[in-house]
């Protein structure tokens, strides 16, 4: 279903885009707000994002409001928050209301907001009562077809509306008050004037390396070119920060826990580069201008890796890479990482920090 017709006749001056995905997710919803301020630019966009992951975007000057959902505390708080949250969006009267996943939580909330225009992409495997909460239900592309890349997941959507852009690269805008606590997060770790981040974790296993082997890169990035190491993470990875450092024999510093979102998106805009597997981080890393290289495993970086010259991949070279499914045999590991050795991870870490000019 066309509606771009619509569109000219009505343009769209108040819009909300729902993104209730994971970190990366939210990141990649960027080029979707450049999308509506480009196409409309006098018109405001605001996002709806899980918990506190739109913390990301709250920088962001194009972004009218930034509103979250609830998931912690107990039913009766949850259900306060909700129907608070409900009601601060109707207060908006958002004339335009695009759900960029396809669960459930966010399908009825684009239908509470009570917005004229509800969209939507007509996915698989949903409820059959679920497209019925929406005015327009688009189909996506067809998989011949389809333009390849993270943003692109939203702006098949947008663009049946007239919504446009040719910026599909995510960029983060970093609030100086972030940036000055990043900063004094690295002057009390005192890595040097010049180091490198590193987020080996992932919230899915399958798509982690293993930590001695990772240590071993770190070692000799340490013993030829003498650059330090900073590690970031969440509060919940702290240990398992600590067991890396352990294994390392060069300058390391451990500032998992220490950040809140929007401070390690100003902590990653001060490394130099930044190292990791298919996690939020590398988005992140990305998005405010820092060079990357990820490794990746089963899952799809023909969609998700980092675009840029500033950014390079490294991948196994078993022939079932990317299988798409969560680990081999349904146990939680990839045979491909686990088989995945240091030096040809260390060769392409000298050669990305050859080419940056940082060795």
């Amino acid at each position: 279903m066309k509606v771009e017709r619509d569109l000219v006749k009505n343009p769209l001056k108040n819009v909300l885009l729902i993104q209730l995905g994971d970190i990366g997710d939210v990141v990649w919803t960027v080029p979707a707000v450049s999308a509506v301020k480009e196409t409309v630019p006098g018109g405001k966009v605001s996002i709806l994002a899980r918990g506190d992951f739109g913390e990301l975007l709250k920088a962001d000057p194009r972004i009218h409001r930034v509103f979250k959902t609830v998931n912690s505390g107990t039913i009766f708080h949850k259900t306060a928050a909700n129907i608070r949250l409900i009601r601060q969006l109707r207060a908006e009267r958002f004339d335009a209301v695009f759900d960029l996943r396809s669960g459930d939580r966010g399908a009825f909330m684009t239908f509470f907001t009570g917005a004229p225009l509800r969209g939507t992409l007509d996915h698989r495997d949903v409820p059959f009562w679920r497209n019925l909460l929406f005015t327009h239900v688009m189909r996506p592309p067809p998989l011949e077809s389809r333009v390849r890349g993270a943003s692109e997941q939203t702006l098949c959507l947008l663009r049946e509306f007239g919504l446009r852009t040719r910026n599909i690269v995510p960029r983060l805008w970093v609030s100086d008050a972030a940036l000055t606590r990043a900063k004094n997060i690295i002057k009390e770790l005192n890595p040097g004037e010049r180091w490198i981040s590193i987020n080996p974790f992932s919230r899915w296993k399958y798509k982690e390396w293993a930590p001695q082997k990772w240590a071993a890169v770190l070692n000799k990035v340490w013993e030829k070119y003498r650059i330090p190491v900073v590690i970031v993470g969440s509060a919940d990875e702290i240990t398992n920060a600590e067991e890396l450092a352990g294994f390392c024999t060069g300058r390391v510093r451990n500032a998992a826990g220490k950040t809140a979102l929007g401070e390690l998106a100003g902590l990653l805009r001060l490394s130099s580069c930044h190292l990791g597997v298919d996690s939020a981080a590398p988005h992140i890393a990305a998005a405010v201008g820092t060079p990357t290289l990820t490794i990746f495993g089963p899952s799809d970086w023909y969609d998700w890796a980092p675009p840029g010259g500033g950014n390079r991949i490294v991948v196994p070279g078993h022939d079932c890479v990317p299988c798409y499914q969560k680990g081999c045999e349904g146990r939680g590991w990839s045979r491909c990482l686990d088989e995945l050795e240091p030096e040809p991870v260390f060769e392409a870490v000298s050669v990305h920090l050859r080419e940056l000019g940082i060795i």
